[in-house]
């Protein structure tokens, strides 16, 4: 027989704190490790080592093929919202023209009516009077509105009777915008960037994946080292050797073609591993107990 103690007392009608523990309850955290965090050699739609990478002014890199097909599919949604648009507005114009001629009808009717005489005159033998008894332009133009009113109202509490709202669809933006960044971006805005290769016969013995060096001071690129990009020929150095050479210099270290200030790009990164960086790296998700089952149902609480 198990000794009385709270972690053994398992008959009680409430759960207590180390069986909610054991089931997971609460706020449960966890650090995110290296394989949660995206390279900065991968691009940032098919997160895979980027082919023919292309960046963009704010540092997003992508694979040329992704990001081609990328702005495809946006060209694509924009004509077809273009239509919807044109064909809204083509039928907003249909209604009100048509409201116009309504409108301009009930206003002939209206003063024909008035131009019988003071008292109207009545076809049928009984005299019978308009149905709330008044008569003139602006009764008889009242009563038509009330007449319709009547007509095309909408039984609000049927539910397949109820009214519809209309759908309005907005103009939409006719310019493509960065899938990272949602900065405005066209094709002509995105340069080929190139790395160095680390081709040394020590690193081709340790490992087949490739690895790339500045092409300056020759250290190995990671997520550790910011990383700056020439919008002009495309080289990528470290963000020291681009301070301390390119940007003095105003020269590119590897093809000595010219630069300025203005044509070095900070290029993004995932992320470095440790919160120092400036990443909150914690992700944290909240697990409450299902009713009356034992189980729980989980809810994400705060992503990073």
């Amino acid at each position: 027989m198990p000794q009385r103690h709270s972690k053994n007392n398992n008959d009680l009608a409430f759960f207590t704190y180390d069986e909610k523990r054991k089931l997971g309850y609460g706020t449960q955290k966890e650090r995110l490790g290296k394989d949660s965090i995206k390279p900065f050699d991968a691009c940032c739609l098919c997160l895979k080592p980027f082919i023919d990478p292309l960046c963009c002014q704010k540092g997003h890199v992508f694979c040329k093929e992704c990001i081609l097909e990328c702005l495809l599919s946006q060209k694509n949604d924009i004509k077809r919202k273009l239509a919807a648009h044109a064909g809204q507005q083509k039928q907003d114009k249909e209604e009100e023209e048509e409201r116009l001629m309504l409108q301009k009808a009930r206003e002939l009717d209206a003063f024909d009516q008035q131009n019988h005489g003071p008292v109207p005159q009545y076809n049928d033998k009984n005299y019978n009077r308009d149905k709330n008894g008044f008569h003139g332009a602006n009764s008889v133009k009242a009563t038509s509105y009330e007449e319709e009113a009547l007509r095309t109202m909408k039984a609000f509490w049927l539910p397949s009777a109820t009214p519809d709202a209309p759908a309005k669809v907005e103009a939409p933006s006719t310019s493509t915008t960065c899938p990272e960044g949602n900065e405005k971006i066209k094709m002509k805005n995105l340069f080929p960037i190139h790395f160095t290769e680390d081709t040394s016969a020590q690193k081709k013995h340790k490992s087949l994946d490739k690895s790339f060096i500045c092409p300056s001071c020759k250290v190995t690129l990671t997520n550790t080292l910011s990383l700056v990009a020439l919008n002009t020929c495309g080289h990528v150095f470290c963000k020291k050797c681009a301070e301390k050479f390119v940007a003095v210099d105003k020269v590119c270290v590897v093809c000595d073609r010219p630069c300025k200030d203005r044509n070095l790009v900070n290029v993004e990164k995932g992320g470095t591993g440790f919160a120092a960086h400036g990443d909150n790296l914690e992700a944290k998700d909240f697990k409450h107990l299902g009713s009356g089952s034992g189980l729980g149902l989980v809810r994400p609480a705060m992503k990073t």
